[in-house]
């Protein structure tokens, strides 16, 4: 039954508190900025904009009810039940702040300029929905197709959700202006940074390469001095055909120029990499226990791979 596989616990709870944050936020956003500068955020909150400039229709009502095949969607592919609780939390909660704040409170504009209006909504409203992602939610409509290809294909949070809310973007430049199309593009990819920084984190992981023939020196001060496990790689080199092994640990964008430094002081003819990280996990940076996702094949059957049955070779002859 549905409400077997509820989940009350502390963690769920913490959950749907951050959900109702975000839901607020994203509304905040829509009251404050977006909606005075008839500024359009894109996906159904978006067309809820079009339709309530046009016909003065409540944004939340639009909201709420164009979310009910998209919530089928979502139910098949984002976990079932915990989907749906979070999921109807945040849609209702979006609706009902959007509705209330913009009947109750008036829809005077908190600054004239329209690129503050979309560099300040943006902001608010991606911020509002990485808090509701790190809900383990989603804020419905769109959202819901973005989270899919986030999970399924592997897309970032802002590329998933540019490629969501553009389709309303480009209807409203055809129902108003391409100026205000441009501002609600930039506002989207603003609110997808945002998002993304509320998701992964302020701090930027950075995984480091290290090819040195001091090398156990150079493992042996990174460990002391900053206090980072390392990792050596066996490799060969393509040219010499010799082993050089390589150093692989991974620091915080605040400890690259330190590690710059050390690797300098003790062999300044090292050969370094530097990447990005999105994420780490485990000891020394976020525990692995909370970043747990929400299990999904318990809400999914099991697929069975099946083959096709290949004729032998005398029933070919």
């Amino acid at each position: 039954m549905f409400y077997d596989q509820l989940d009350f616990s502390w963690k769920s709870i913490r959950d749907y508190i951050l959900i109702i944050i975000g839901a607020f936020l994203q509304a905040l956003s829509l009251r404050l900025f977006l909606v005075p500068a008839q500024l359009v955020s894109g996906g159904l909150s978006g067309a809820g904009q079009i339709l309530h400039y046009l016909y003065n229709w409540p944004i939340g009502l639009v909201v709420l009810l164009g979310n009910i095949p998209l919530f089928i969607l979502g139910w098949r592919y984002l976990g079932g039940p915990r989907f749906a609780t979070r999921t109807i939390l945040a849609i209702v909660a979006f609706s009902g702040f959007t509705d209330l704040l913009l009947y109750q409170t008036g829809q005077s504009a908190f600054t004239p300029d329209p690129f503050l209006n979309t560099l300040y909504g943006g902001i608010m409203m991606g911020v509002g929905l990485g808090i509701v992602y790190r809900g383990r939610g989603t804020s419905g409509g769109t959202d819901i197709i973005g989270r899919i290809l986030n999970r399924q294909l592997g897309l970032s949070i802002s590329m998933a959700y540019l490629v969501t809310e553009s389709l309303v973007i480009l209807a409203a430049g055809l129902f108003f202006n391409w100026e205000i199309a441009l501002y609600g593009l930039l506002m989207i990819y603003v609110s997808g940074i945002a998002a993304d920084r509320v998701l992964e984190g302020s701090n930027v992981i950075r995984d480091v390469m290290i090819i040195t023939e001091k090398m156990e020196e150079v493992s042996q001060a990174l460990m002391n001095e900053l206090e980072r496990g390392t990792t050596i790689i066996n490799a060969r080199g393509g040219y010499s055909k010799q082993d050089r092994p390589i150093l692989y640990c991974v620091v915080t964008s605040s400890e690259i120029m330190q590690l710059k430094t050390i690797v300098h002081d003790i062999d300044p003819e090292a050969f370094m990499v530097i990447g990005s990280a999105n994420e780490a996990l485990g000891e020394g940076f976020k525990p692995l226990r909370e970043a747990r996702p929400i299990p999904m094949q318990k809400f999914r059957p099991e697929r069975k791979a099946t083959l096709p049955e290949l004729p032998t070779l005398e029933e070919k002859k």
